[in-house]
């Protein structure tokens, strides 16, 4: 009966932990497909149509910013009081925030306020995200058994993929309603999906306030605390290891913000792609987000996460090269084919890094750590990409473009080598070997 309720318990936080993700992700993934497509003209409008979506994609990666900060708030508040209790706060925050971008007046009505206004609200999306990937893959890896951390953190992994699908799927549908009336949809019919958020929020906080706190964290199974905060104890002891573990997880955030963000916009405006177009491609590119960040994460409990991570980022290196230069030869097949692999890569490097990053650090700084190095990559990889994309393309081309990308997934390639293998690692206090 024990292993039953066991079991039991590791579904629901499996369950919970992928419901959060998809919902954290796609107030995320909302806001940059706002960005690509709605943002430059009811934000920016007195801008050119460069700086218009420079700006627009500015706001968008400003949240990266701030994200190290909130990896460093919940991180602290994750190792200190556990890891459930962060996860629900990060969740209202990012709730809050998503719903009040949804209500933002237009520049046209409120003028400076409103740009203003957005990157607030965006920077408090930032600083939630920025604690809440790291403790929702420890809930589901300190519950695994070690033979399964892959499979268990894999929940966590595939709400990215379901927020691809559920993003583009409601603008798509929104979009549609509104085809036939005008100016409507720039004017109130992006609104939806942001409002739409709070019912998602509350379905997820439901799912997330069930779960049994994690092991690692109470009782006889807690880590003796160190003496300073989670954050100087891991800056001092494993500082490295946050740093190659953040080059680990540069490719995945690289190629999926560029898809959904810079490619989205470059083949509606340049490509005079429909949006319904655009937007069933990012549909059909979640599906294979989701498949292969699957597969992906069930071959690294069998084949080691190292050895998996470095077969998808050896692809992901010459495709990043090679994308944009496809996607420019302007036909419509190749587009979609080419988004919808570079998802399929993203979901294939992200699968196992669930288990694998949290398997790094010790248990008193784990979460900490996680966070961390999570938001090193997201920020050097999801953050810098799309806004450097318009000014790379204006002034040197799309080789430029396609050049920044492939550097970035060779660093990420360098960075998983040089770092050791974690399957089967028991989460005890003690850290990987130097």
């Amino acid at each position: 009966m024990a292993d039953v309720g066991t079991a039991h318990a590791q579904r629901r936080i499996s369950l919970a932990g992928y419901v959060g993700s998809a919902i954290e992700f796609y107030d995320f993934f909302i806001y940059g497909t706002a960005a690509a497509l709605v943002f430059p003209t009811v934000f920016f409008p007195e801008l050119g149509r460069v700086m218009a979506i420079t700006a627009s994609l500015g706001a968008f990666a400003s949240a990266f910013l701030v994200r190290p900060v909130g990896a460093a708030v919940f991180g602290h508040f994750g190792d200190r009081i556990g890891r459930k209790q962060t996860l629900v706060a990060t969740l209202i925050l990012m709730g809050v925030a998503t719903v009040g971008v949804g209500l933002i007046p237009s520049a046209a009505s409120i003028g400076i306020v409103a740009p203003l206004l957005l990157i607030g609200l965006r920077l408090v999306q930032g600083f939630a995200v920025g604690g809440e990937w790291a403790g929702a893959v420890l809930l589901s890896a300190e519950h695994a058994p070690a033979d399964r951390r892959g499979f268990y953190g894999m929940f966590t992994q595939l709400g990215l993929g379901t927020a691809l699908v559920l993003s583009n799927l409601v603008f798509l549908l929104v979009y549609s309603a509104f085809a036939g009336a005008g100016s409507a949809f720039l004017q109130w019919g992006w609104r939806v999906p942001f409002l739409l958020s709070s019912v998602l929020i509350a379905t997820a906080l439901y799912v997330r306030l069930q779960v049994q706190e994690s092991p690692v964290s109470t009782g006889k199974a807690a880590p003796t605390r160190p003496a300073g905060p989670p954050l100087a104890a891991v800056i001092r002891r494993q500082g490295g290891h946050v740093l190659l573990a953040g080059g680990a997880a540069i490719c995945a955030p690289m190629l999926v913000f560029q898809a959904g963000t810079f490619f989205t916009h470059y083949a509606a405006v340049h490509m005079g792609y429909s949006l319904t177009l655009v937007l069933l491609v990012g549909v059909v590119g979640g599906l294979f987000a989701i498949v292969f960040a699957a597969a992906s994460a069930i071959l690294s409990d069998t084949y080691g996460r190292r050895r998996i991570i470095m077969c998808g980022v050896a692809i992901a290196a010459p495709w990043a090269f090679a994308v944009f230069p496809v996607i420019e030869t302007n036909d419509h097949m190749v587009f979609g084919a080419a988004i919808v692999a570079t998802y399929a890569l993203a979901g294939f490097c992200m699968g196992p890094l669930a288990a694998f990053v949290p398997e790094i650090f010790a248990a008193p700084y784990r979460y900490t750590g996680t966070a961390l190095s999570q938001t090193t990559g997201a920020i050097v990889g999801g953050a810098l990409p799309p806004v450097l994309s318009p000014t790379l393309f204006a002034s040197f081309g799309g080789w430029a473009v396609a050049a920044m990308m492939g550097g970035l997934a060779l660093v990420n390639l360098v960075c998983v080598a040089a770092l050791p293998e974690t399957n089967g690692r028991r989460l005890s206090r003690r850290a990987i070997p130097r």
